[in-house]
């Protein structure tokens, strides 16, 4: 399958460098700085083009892999092509966005990308939905040849599944944030808590998160919690977080006696 991809950040040069190593190639890149274009293209063999119209009319497969804001807008400039069939690659992005194309798609790769860390692309799920049974099936088979986890998720359970990721990686790493900060303020380094990081993660991996909390909060412990927000009131913003957090984890392992001031 020939494709063009339209993007050149994180995921489109992930998504692009697995295709190719699936057999099926990326023959051109657009992107909306044109020297991005040009470096993907580079890196992969393709050829770049600066105007939607020059995608090739032998590409089968067009693949939007930008910033949410601009897909509609990119989609509705895409020239429609019989037998061509246009995806995103947006996880809170609906399918009927590339309505004005006969043939549509979504392939959603679960997972954070930059560009410059590898990652094994056969271990990433993939979330894939279409706008017929044919079109659905030709991208299932497609992304059976990229990883190893394929699965059918709809518009409406996809915008649930990219919510839970935020939860899960990108609100985490704004706590491991917090926890730098609070850190070097004390002349300590983030490294000793990480052995803590990667055990709460080995947790989950057999066990459910509910099932495995700790700390304060989940002791009920009001003794300490009051003397962590006291340390934080330098950090009204931390100390807000740590309150909210706190109180909801009291409340979903105890009953409701306790408030955290």
């Amino acid at each position: 399958m020939r494709i063009a991809m339209l993007g050149a950040g994180n995921v489109a040069t992930h998504l692009s460098k697995a295709l190719i190593k699936s057999g099926n190639p990326v023959v051109q890149v657009w992107s909306r700085n044109n020297q991005n274009a040009i470096e993907l293209a580079l890196q992969i063999g393709a050829n770049s083009i600066v105007d939607f119209k020059d995608i090739n009319q032998e590409v089968e497969l067009v693949i939007i892999a930008v910033n949410d804001d601009a897909i509609l807008s990119i989609a509705n400039q895409i020239p429609k092509r019989e037998g061509q069939i246009v995806v995103h690659t947006s996880g809170s992005t609906a399918l009927s966005v590339l309505n004005t194309h006969s043939s549509s798609g979504v392939i959603y790769p679960i997972q954070t990308f930059s560009k410059d860390v590898d990652l094994d692309f056969k271990k990433i799920p993939l979330c894939i939905e279409g706008s017929d049974d044919e079109t659905q099936k030709l991208l299932f088979n497609l992304a059976q040849k990229l990883c190893d986890s394929v699965n059918i998720v709809d518009s409406s359970a996809r915008l649930t599944l990219h919510i839970s990721a935020v939860f899960a990686c990108n609100f985490t790493n704004y706590l491991f944030a917090i926890a730098q900060e609070l850190l070097e303020k004390s002349s300590l380094s983030f490294d000793l808590i990480k052995p803590l990081i990667f055990e709460t993660v080995n947790k989950i991996a057999i066990n459910l998160p509910e099932n495995v909390q700790t700390g304060p909060a989940k002791r009920n412990d009001e003794q300490i919690m009051a003397k962590h927000l006291d340390i934080l009131r330098a950090n009204p913003e931390s100390q807000e977080v740590y309150r909210l957090i706190s109180q909801n984890i009291v409340k979903k392992h105890h009953q409701p006696k306790s408030t955290v001031k």
